[in-house]
């Protein structure tokens, strides 16, 4: 007789209700409201500096907020003495001047934290970066999401079976659907480090799911009494320890981010957060559940018997 601690399967149908509304929701707020794109993804004037000694993202952030630009995006690259400075343009200013007006803001940018500080600041470089650019970049972030969920649905429909890959590819499409409408309905801003974030949760999500799905084609194999549903159940409840501690110890260090990161790293982090508590679920509720619709079978998982093998043995 089959063991269980929790009858996961038993909910399936409301947790299926549930995850449609939430898409629903999603889809429909993105589609009227759209994302609040960042300075990355819109016309913006990008100064690049570098201090002779360590700077604080969050001392710049303050320096700048002081000097009147509160709308500043500032990032460290490259090393803990290098900033890159977003600021938004002035729309008055025809396009073709806003090449020479992002040179004379990026000397004032250093002129202004340089009387802040003791370190020489040295100007790398003060452009102007159209609207046309944020576009590509957004358009080549969504493409990029598309062909890893293709890659994706190819790997799992080889190493396991074509259901788990059509489950696995709809519960990573959930988890995206459901963490941009909570950006849009929410109004948070998406932007560069979001975007990385969006590939990061591709990655999370996806690892759950193939653990959960390794451990039901094994007990589909293993096990010889029981409904679909019941192994599917005993396999979430064998793997649920390893994805609780996963899940937690993760979340300790977003949290971690979230609070003392500063405003460059909060958008990335939440989207994080949303990621890794919607990719737990979608690995049990989605994933899973998918599965069963597809109505898979022992025989879908057995391993094929070569033609002949039956002759090997004999002498």
């Amino acid at each position: 007789m089959l063991r269980k601690q929790f009858d996961f399967m038993r909910l399936r149908r409301v947790a299926a209700m549930g995850s449609l509304l939430l898409v629903l929701i999603s889809l429909g707020s993105l589609l009227t409201r759209g994302l609040d794109f960042g300075l990355d993804f819109t016309s913006g004037t990008s100064v690049r500096l570098n201090f002779s000694e360590a700077v604080s993202v969050n001392e710049v952030n303050e320096a700048l907020a002081d000097g009147g630009y509160n709308d500043a995006v500032v990032v460290s690259f490259g090393s803990d003495r290098d900033i890159r400075i977003i600021l938004s343009v002035d729309d008055s200013i025809a396009e073709a001047d806003q090449a020479s007006q992002a040179v004379v803001v990026g000397e004032t940018i250093r002129d202004l934290l340089a009387a802040g500080t003791e370190a020489r600041i040295i100007l790398e470089g003060s452009d102007y970066v159209s609207a046309k650019v944020g576009t590509e970049l957004a358009e080549q972030g969504g493409l990029g999401m598309l062909v890893a969920l293709a890659i994706i649905m190819v790997y799992i429909a080889v190493r396991f079976q074509f259901k788990f890959s059509v489950g696995a590819v709809v519960a990573l499409a959930h988890d995206l659907i459901i963490t941009l409408g909570i950006f849009s309905i929410f109004g948070m801003e998406f932007n560069l480090n979001t975007l990385a974030a969006m590939l990061a949760i591709i990655g999370y999500s996806l690892n759950d799911t193939i653990v959960v799905a390794d451990r039901i084609r094994e007990n589909f194999r293993r096990l010889r009494s029981g409904s679909p549903s019941d192994m599917v159940n005993v396999s979430l409840n064998q793997t649920l320890g390893r994805t609780m501690i996963t899940s937690f110890t993760t979340l300790i260090v977003l949290v971690s981010i979230l609070l003392v990161g500063g405003e460059t790293t909060q958008g990335f982090a939440i989207a994080l957060i949303i990621g890794v508590v919607v990719g737990t679920y979608s690995s049990i509720y989605v994933a899973s559940n998918i599965i069963l619709m597809m109505n898979v079978t022992r025989e879908d998982l057995m391993i094929p018997i070569k033609e002949g093998s039956e002759l090997d043995d004999i002498p």
